[in-house]
């Protein structure tokens, strides 16, 4: 009894401190310290010794972007079985010991990186940083372990085969790069997922995780002196170099298509786009306030005000920013009631239009402003939160500095960059849109007998 009562004490102290939202502050507040390990491994850290929790994330960078043909999932499977056993520990130990530990792991597998995440109590980071380098340079793979997680994977497969909003999201990216990664379902399918073998597993992790390849992040209670010996720890044994396939550039594809997927549904989702700008693109800042204004501001954008607010057509309707490492769009989507879904694409593609024309006013530039560098301090408000975001300034090669010059950035956007980039960026007849359901006034330009 007393060594359960230790544990649910430590996972609960971890909880809590994880959870703990600190006051936000400004970005320009955050000091971030570079730190080099006696190895050689560059880290960026925001020391806070306030709470005693320490978070890392890291990404291996072009890892699992590309899975062997016939074998779509690999990258996506191993993520989820990292954790399942590693070195002397099967399953069942390996996850008693993090929970003994306090520790927090996991991975993921995305269209540009594989990345993992560790959050632990001060006083055992040592212990959850053993951990977490047996799961990426010992992991066991186990069959009855991998077995439950494919068939786990593959059971949520199935369940989205009718779920309109997942059918539309998988349409519109395999219409969008029918040649491509980015085109493929991450998850793979029931039919590739069962050719994946533990040999399979196992020289993804030999040939992926490589230190070319890291960026790595920090924050909470350590040093710099600490952090340093705990990355040599995490990732010394990892191979120098990766063997990882580059992907080529590419341009979405179905420009002017409308595709229909018919199902027996009571509302149409919709979803459409073009091609947008990458984190790299100095038109980036600009497309980021057209966006807000148009759909990315919730309540306040363009897009709500005219299809939900003034006429009642849907619950929600959106559009956002898509930068990948290799293409970028920008897109739209909401849902309304099949007898509307002709009048409420007609205003999304008329809204379109009208940023495109005539960019925003003077007022919705000012409010924009307002929004997106008074909302920002919110990502910052945890532990967690700051590792996370400081990761993805690192793989955004925003520079070291970035926090505190977001805003000075997002303030120079004037209504004149909004217009051009709007120009630029927005063409309704080049959208490439997909419904799902049974839409009243629509004529699509190709029907869709299933969604593959």
């Amino acid at each position: 009894m007393r060594a359960w009562s230790v544990r649910g004490a430590a996972l609960a102290l971890l909880a809590l401190t994880v959870a703990i939202a600190v006051p936000a502050v400004s970005a320009h507040a955050i000091t971030i310290t570079k730190v080099v390990s006696p190895g050689g491994i560059e880290a960026w850290l925001v020391e806070d010794h306030k709470v005693p929790v320490v978070a890392l994330e890291w990404a291996f960078e072009g890892a699992g972007a590309r899975d062997p043909a016939g074998k779509e999932g690999l990258a996506n499977l191993v993520a989820h079985t990292l954790d399942e056993g590693a070195g002397p520990l099967d399953s069942a130990s390996f996850q008693d010991r993090l929970q003994d530990s306090a520790t927090s792991l996991g991975f993921s597998a995305g269209r540009d990186a594989f990345t993992g995440s560790l959050r632990s109590l001060r006083d055992r980071l040592d212990e959850a940083v053993d951990l977490a380098r047996q799961a990426m340079t010992e992991p066991r793979f186990d069959a009855d372990p991998v077995d439950r997680v494919r068939a786990s994977v593959v059971a949520g497969l199935t369940r989205e085969q009718a779920d309109p909003n997942q059918l539309a999201r998988r349409l519109f990216y395999r219409t969008a790069f029918p040649d491509h990664p980015y085109g493929v379902e991450l998850r793979g399918t029931a039919d590739s997922l069962g050719r994946i073998t533990a040999d399979d597993l196992r020289g993804f992790v030999h040939s992926q995780f490589g230190r070319d390849r890291l960026k790595v992040t920090a924050a909470g209670d350590v040093t710099p002196e600490a952090l340093g010996r705990a990355l040599d720890r995490l990732f010394g044994a990892l191979p120098a170099t990766s063997q990882m396939a580059v992907l080529p550039e590419v341009s979405p594809q179905g420009a002017g298509e409308t595709l229909l997927l018919p199902r027996p549904t009571a509302q149409t989702i919709i979803l459409m786009g073009q091609a947008g700008v990458k984190r790299s693109d100095p038109d980036w800042y600009a497309a980021t306030v057209m966006n807000y204004v148009l759909g990315g501001g919730g309540f306040n954008s363009r897009l709500m005000e005219e299809v939900r607010e003034k006429r009642g057509l849907t619950y929600g309707v959106y559009s956002y920013l898509a930068p990948m490492d290799h293409a970028a769009m920008v897109v739209a989507g909401g849902s309304t009631v099949n007898a509307k879904a002709g009048q409420a694409l007609a205003i999304m593609r008329a809204e379109w239009a009208r940023m495109a024309d005539g960019g925003v006013t003077d007022q919705e530039l000012a409010d924009a402003k307002t929004y997106l560098t008074g909302s920002f301090p919110l990502q910052l408000g945890s532990t967690a939160s700051i590792a996370k975001t400081l990761l993805q300034v690192q793989r955004d090669r925003l520079g070291i500095e970035y926090l505190g010059q977001r805003d000075r950035f997002i303030n120079a956007v004037t209504a004149d960059d909004v217009r051009r980039v709007a120009k630029r960026l927005l063409d309704p007849a080049r959208l490439l849109t997909v419904l799902v359901g049974r839409p009243d006034g629509v004529t699509p330009t190709q029907t869709v007998d299933e969604a593959r």
